[in-house]
């Protein structure tokens, strides 16, 4: 281990020891790579380790729109108070669209559904490329929904992803908006979130790269079942809660990026008799529940815990299988939706809303005329930009063996998009 605390300073001003005695920069602890002999640069690197830390919630420092941050990340934003606060709900999706699923999200976002300025519910995608239709992509933007990225390749080994260097980053978050931006032809710049398979977090790696390339926001980060929910916040400052699951590869250090945070499930079926049970994220993951009337206690219990505490946003995530495994499951979670919105103050909102409120704090009462949420897609009419998208078969030298099908508006490619070539123009190779 690092040396770092002793009585007397060992070393220099802007220098700190290693284990063996040795002094070098202490910009060079924590940057991903051995400087010291002993490899000791790198052995202490959390969030409450790092030397090169982000420093601790300063208020005065940082402030809406472009930072927030609070002692024990339960504040609300504007200093509101907790009855004028819109109760937002945040539904998300993970992983390919396509005919699997299509279905599901027609029925659930099925333009009948409205929030109480009139506008349609809203909900994010989190699109990994393999198998998705990118004519269906396309559609869900054109009503409004809001499209990010779950990675190009979404490889099954966990460890990639924790330990995943820049430009594996770069290439698989960066690669992957660059296919849906061409195959979707999203031409407007708003697909600016990540959320990373597994939510196995890159660390300061992935963050780099992030605010390198303009992502606005990550949606991998999940906090500790608490009595009262976390708020989203920035990574200017420190993390206001533990590092509790992702590896524990979470950001130590300062990012001008924000984190929707995703705050655990309570998932016991009687909240008032159960031993405590440990919280789930994602819908999928609460193994408990396995019939639509306990599906529906959780989704009215956690709401409440929201609701009733700091109007943190609630987050719902979910793989769409979970959903599709059992009709009871989605008549349950649309029949929660229909009641909620029986209320004036509950919004399903996409998280890029969420952050648009958080930058502008509005109560209740001006929410209805508040513009972020009532431009240009409040309530969409008409038909898919193509009914018959093309379908292209398509190879790649990085996938061999395999002919998979690109469905898309735009023209095909010549290859089968890819981490090495994501705009399947091909590689320079003479045939």
């Amino acid at each position: 281990m690092p040396i770092l605390k002793t009585d007397e300073p060992i070393c220099p001003e802007g220098k700190l020891a290693c284990g063996s005695g040795d002094c070098i920069e202490k910009e060079l602890f924590c940057n991903g790579k051995p400087d010291c002999k002993d490899e000791s640069d790198e052995n202490a690197c959390t969030v409450e380790l790092d030397p090169n830390r982000a420093p601790d919630c300063d208020t005065n420092q940082c402030r809406l729109p472009d930072c927030f941050c609070s002692a024990d990340g339960t504040r609300i934003p504007g200093g509101i108070e907790p009855n004028q606060v819109p109760q937002m709900v945040t539904i998300t999706f993970n992983g390919a669209v396509n005919v699997d699923n299509i279905d599901l999200y027609e029925q659930i976002f099925n333009g009948n559904l409205h929030n109480p300025n009139g506008c349609q519910i809203r909900g994010t995608f989190f699109v990994s490329h393999k198998y998705t239709n990118y004519a269906a992509v396309q559609e869900l933007h054109r009503k409004g929904h809001e499209i990010s990225v779950f990675s190009l390749t979404h490889k099954d080994d966990p460890q990639y992803w924790s330990s995943g260097s820049y430009d594996d980053w770069l290439a698989e978050m960066a690669g992957g908006r660059l296919i849906i931006e061409r195959f979707a032809n999203i031409t407007d710049a708003s697909i600016i979130g990540v959320r990373a398979p597994y939510l196995r977090v890159g660390g300061n790696k992935q963050f780099e790269m992030m605010a390198d390339q303009y992502f606005v926001y990550d949606a991998s980060i999940t906090a500790p079942l608490g009595r009262v929910p976390i708020w989203p916040y920035t990574l200017y400052f420190r993390m206001p809660h533990k590092c509790n699951g992702n590896a524990h590869n979470c950001p130590s250090r300062s990012h001008p990026v924000w984190e929707m945070v995703m705050n655990e499930l309570d998932r016991r079926d009687d909240p008032t008799f159960d031993e405590s049970l440990p919280g789930c994220h994602v819908v999928d993951s609460c193994s408990n529940i396995q019939t639509g009337e306990q599906f529906g206690r959780l989704l009215r219990h956690n709401f409440n815990r929201h609701y009733t505490t700091n109007r943190a946003p609630l987050g719902l995530h979910f793989h769409a299988s979970w959903l599709k495994s059992k009709k009871e499951f989605r008549d349950e979670l649309i029949k929660f939706i229909e009641e909620m919105l029986e209320k004036n103050d509950v919004y399903f909102t996409s998280l890029i809303q969420v952050i648009q409120w958080m930058q502008n704090p509005t109560e209740l009462s001006q929410l209805r005329d508040f513009q972020e949420w009532k431009q240009d897609k409040c309530d969409v009419k008409g038909q898919p930009f193509c009914s018959l998208p093309n379908a292209c078969p398509l190879t790649t030298r990085e996938l061999p063996g395999e002919t998979l099908r690109l469905f898309t508006c735009m023209e095909c490619p010549n290859n089968y998009p890819w981490i090495l070539d994501p705009t399947g123009e091909g590689f320079n190779v003479r045939k």
